[in-house]
């Protein structure tokens, strides 16, 4: 879903390109009121003026109510390693307290040998397995199986053609997609004797799941890919309000408080896992009462993801056992009670692995037994029957979209920068370099024109009468400083005012309004990372058009400008995050929340390079049209 780049669909295309002339026009009419004239009396050109850049150093990141949470190890060749681990709060079905297991509440079940009722039994609930569920991140539904014949269009042998054969069985993907046999796999073809459709699991494009490690080896896949993961219980209460404003506002967790010590039982040590694209099918049980087979007939299904088995007794006992208890009678005493799980992540086949996941998608299923009272019959006598089965879903975080309920924190164990990064940040000198790196990592202040807020230039453009056309921030990459051996490059830069922490889009490229009406989102295309013939990154193009218009002719302030990563520009709320206190001596900073998240760094050149880089150097780029 983050880091990868996917196309539009057509249609889409066609209403951006609609959206544009429906903004240029309104561009021209905000500029010139008549439009822009063509002919002799006017000419067209272009001017570059000098960008400062200064760098910055995130020491640490809000990271408790995010959309996404990083587990694993990440080694950056120019940052240095990330350990991040994960530490989450449970919440019971619907926030809802006070569940019953099995039949009967406990108070009944305390009574059974006093109320004269033979219905009333000792139920003796047992926990027989506890399952936990978390799924991997998926390529964008939207994006997944462009010519919609079933195959995802990573795995497809051609993913516009939904009559290619991507299993090369002689039936086409679209072809299987009706029959529901699986088109990738090359021995089922829909035509056997005892063949029933649609019961293969699902193979799909997983994303944000990095390794440098994988990417230097080309034999490798992610599936090639296994992992241990560590699962304990947390004894630290993760408040909900910080009492330094009176319980007022919501508790900040940052990245740098280390909560993972604070363990206590453990609930699955090092536990194996391999990663795998596939669904986890379940199917139903023969039930013998009809001729339908139906272990043949899948019951359900879950996306690909991690799944491993937790101790028993550990929900036994804090669980099942705690029936009718106060510390289940509401979500804020489960959360006092059971405070969280810890999580860590170990590669076992590779030196590095870090993963995104969205804890609002995962579970933990408690199956358990318990004996159950049926009534006779007629008149009949009642009888117990014992193991009948039964479930217990907890959650983690929910996320409706607008806020969080639950509480979840991000912890990272940093390896200290390189000397030559760290004398780069915070000097108050305009930079050679520029170094990005996201969550507690590195952001970059831009100031356009002059150190002097840019009055001068400003005020000669006007007095100039440019009709501003197009204005472009260009950042060359610097390859050499970042490696090419197979190292993530981020897919896109973001712009934001430093002060609102709102971002800076164009726009005219940036269009939502026709997405929006489409239940799209926001489409963004600006930032993005263009690559040369070998796939190594070239240069990002962050446009600033509107921008540069609002200060020339609607005489807006020239804000500084934040540039960071981002892991979806769609997302454009800001979180707090501890920075090295600069020349006014703040020591906190608004980013944006999904440069939080992005495990990744890059590092660009500057305006302050050396001659041989002049070409690359960074520079504020406007092309303009004046009265010739």
């Amino acid at each position: 879903m983050i880091f990868r780049k996917h196309s539009v669909s057509a249609l889409v295309g066609t209403l951006i390109g609609m959206a544009v002339l429906i903004s240029c026009e309104t561009e021209i009419e905000d500029t010139l009121g008549d439009g822009v004239i063509g002919g002799d009396p006017f000419v067209s050109d272009s001017e570059t003026f000098d960008v400062f850049a200064f760098n910055r150093r995130v020491t640490a990141v809000q990271t408790n109510k995010i959309p996404l949470y990083q587990l694993g190890v990440y080694n950056d060749p120019v940052y240095g390693r990330r350990e991040a681990r994960i530490t989450s709060q449970l919440t019971l079905p619907q926030l809802a307290g006070n569940p019953t297991f099995g039949t009967l509440s406990q108070e009944q079940e305390d009574n059974a040998d006093t109320d004269d009722s033979d219905n009333t039994i000792d139920e003796n609930e047992t926990v027989t397995e506890v399952i936990l569920y978390i799924p991997y991140q998926l390529v964008p539904a939207t994006n997944r199986d462009r010519d919609a014949d079933g195959v995802q269009d990573e795995l497809d042998v051609d993913p516009l053609d939904p009559n290619s054969d991507t299993d090369g069985d002689g039936v086409t993907d679209n072809q299987e997609r009706v029959l529901g046999s699986n088109p990738l796999d090359p021995n089922e073809d829909g035509s056997g004797d005892n063949f029933v459709g649609n019961t293969f699991p699902i193979e799909f494009a997983l994303d944000s799941i990095f390794s440098n490690t994988l990417r230097t080896d080309p034999t490798m896949d992610f599936t090639d890919v296994s992992f241990n993961l560590t699962v304990e219980q947390s004894t630290f209460f993760l408040r909900d309000l910080d009492p330094n404003t009176n319980f007022q506002e919501e508790q900040e967790f940052f990245s740098n408080t280390d909560i993972t010590t604070f363990s206590g039982d453990v609930l699955a040590q090092n536990a194996e896992v391999t990663i795998s694209n596939r669904e986890f099918l379940t199917f139903m049980e023969e039930d013998g009462e009809t001729e339908v087979m139906e272990s043949n007939m899948v019951e359900s299904r879950l996306n690909p993801g991690v799944r491993i088995n937790l101790d028993t007794q550990f929900f036994q006992e804090n669980i099942l056992d705690m029936e009718g208890s106060t510390e289940l009678l509401s979500q804020f005493n489960f959360n006092d009670f059971l405070r969280g799980l810890h999580f860590r992540l170990t590669p076992m086949n590779t030196e590095d692995l870090l993963i995104l996941f969205d804890f609002s998608q995962a579970n933990i299923t408690i199956v358990y037994e318990y004996d159950d009272f049926v009534p006779g019959e007629d008149g009949a006598a009642g009888e117990i029957v014992e193991d009948v089965e039964d479930e217990f879903v907890l959650g983690f975080l929910i996320n409706n979209g607008t806020f969080i309920n639950g509480n979840a924190v991000n912890t990272f164990i940093d390896e200290p920068f390189s000397p030559e990064i760290e004398d780069s940040l915070d000097n108050n000198t305009n930079a050679s370099r520029i170094y990005l790196k996201g969550g507690s990592g590195v952001y970059t202040e831009l100031q356009l024109f002059e150190e002097d807020n840019g009055t001068t230039v400003i005020n000669q453009i006007r007095e100039n009468n440019w009709i501003i056309n197009e204005a472009n921030l260009v950042f060359y990459v610097d390859q050499e400083a970042i490696g090419q051996n197979g190292t993530f490059e981020p897919p896109r830069l973001y712009l934001f005012d430093v002060e609102t922490g709102q971002p800076v889009p164009d726009l005219i490229t940036e269009i939502s309004t026709p997405a929006t009406l489409l239940g799209l989102g926001l489409l963004s295309f600006d930032g993005n990372l263009e690559q040369d013939d070998d796939n190594n990154g070239l240069r990002y193009t962050v446009r600033l058009t509107e921008y540069i218009n609002d200060l020339v002719v609607r005489g807006e302030d020239n804000a500084t400008l934040g540039l960071t990563l981002t892991s979806n520009a769609a997302i454009t709320g800001t979180l707090d995050a501890q920075v090295t206190p600069g020349i006014d001596g703040e020591n906190r900073a608004a980013l944006p929340v999904m440069s939080t998240i992005n495990p990744l760094g890059t590092v660009l050149f500057g305006s302050d390079v050396e001659p041989q880089n002049e070409d690359r150097r960074l520079r504020l780029e406007i092309f303009f049209t004046e009265a010739n």
